[in-house]
């Protein structure tokens, strides 16, 4: 699979440092040369643009959706690793569109009964240590100058919650 056939979905915001991951990816990858990359930290793909992103994708292209989640405390820092869609906003109660044929949610903090809360403090260090490391794996996986695709899970080598 080609570079220029996969599209990344980083979903979230910069106006909460838990939902940042998404954003902080999706710079990443940009800065690193992914052409086709929906949601950064200067046009983030929030909750309110991500039905529009969901509208607008070609329906040949390969998605890979990214986006922070809550979970066990014993995961944060983790990642959940699907073959299949996300569902953005869930963690707060959203009803938003499913996206991607891949997902990539990192477990940034615990889950609890005040979700927004639990997004609103946590750690910056956190989140920008957990999205080097998805943009570094997805790096990995596609050689800058392959157009050879790696088992995700392979490059990654974190163990999935």
């Amino acid at each position: 699979m080609k570079r220029s056939g996969i599209v990344f979905v980083c979903i979230g915001s910069d106006r909460s440092t838990g939902d940042s991951l998404g954003p902080l990816v999706g710079t990443m990858l940009k800065e690193r040369g992914w052409p086709n990359v929906i949601g950064t930290l200067d046009n983030p793909c929030d909750a309110h643009a991500v039905l529009q992103a969901a509208q607008s994708l070609h329906e040949d292209a390969i998605v890979i959706a990214i986006d922070a989640c809550l979970g066990k405390p014993s995961s944060i820092g983790r990642f959940i690793l699907n073959e299949g869609p996300l569902e953005p906003g869930k963690a707060i109660g959203r009803r938003l569109p499913a996206i991607g044929q891949y997902s990539i949610a990192g477990v940034v903090n615990a889950n609890g009964p005040k979700a927004y809360w639990m997004l609103q403090t946590t750690s910056l260090y956190q989140v920008m240590r957990m999205a080097n490391e998805v943009a570094c794996a997805i790096d990995s996986a596609w050689g800058k100058h392959s157009d050879k695709f790696l088992d995700v899970n392979q490059a990654i080598q974190i163990p999935s919650v």
